[in-house]
């Protein structure tokens, strides 16, 4: 007789699958966290839960495509290298501003409200290591400014 685990459910006497049960106390080690990017402003830090892209074809990809981010949420490219770094919005589909952050995780810069749809190049002249993506206005509203300090939390490259 062989025996297996599966996480793929028990069958039942008719032949339909029953889901794997749930267990009710996760074991707080195996829950991880999702990334996130503190950035100090004058009201104190504001927090954006990051989707991290850090290989090329991801990194030319970045929100293309996409309807919608949730308001406090963004992506965070890991360029791999210190540059001034020139981003475009070809079919991307919705405002960003985009904040431009030094090796040292100081706000280089930030280009406010990039209008969709465009093969302008954005950038702020001056080197930045990563940039994140953040919807139309988030800076603004939340006082998000060039020279702020910023934090990252379970970001890993």
């Amino acid at each position: 007789m062989i025996a297996a685990c599966s996480n793929n459910g028990a069958k039942r006497e008719d032949g339909s699958t029953m889901p794997p049960p749930k267990p009710e106390n996760p074991d707080p080690s195996l829950v991880t966290k999702a990334p996130k990017v503190y950035l100090s402003t004058p009201r104190g830090d504001v927090a954006v839960t990051v989707e991290v892209v850090n290989t090329w074809p991801k990194i030319e990809k970045g929100l293309m495509f996409r309807e919608h981010l949730p308001p406090d949420d963004g992506m965070l490219f890991f360029m791999g290298y210190e540059h001034d770094h020139a981003f475009y919005m070809r079919n991307t589909l919705i405002p960003l501003d985009m904040i431009f952050i030094t090796k040292d995780l100081t706000i280089a810069g930030i280009v406010e409200q990039a209008e969709p749809r465009t093969e302008t190049l954005r950038k702020v002249g001056a080197p930045s290591m990563y940039v994140l993506e953040v919807n139309g206005g988030y800076t603004r509203s939340h006082g998000v400014n060039a020279g702020a300090k910023v934090r990252f939390d379970g970001v890993t490259p």
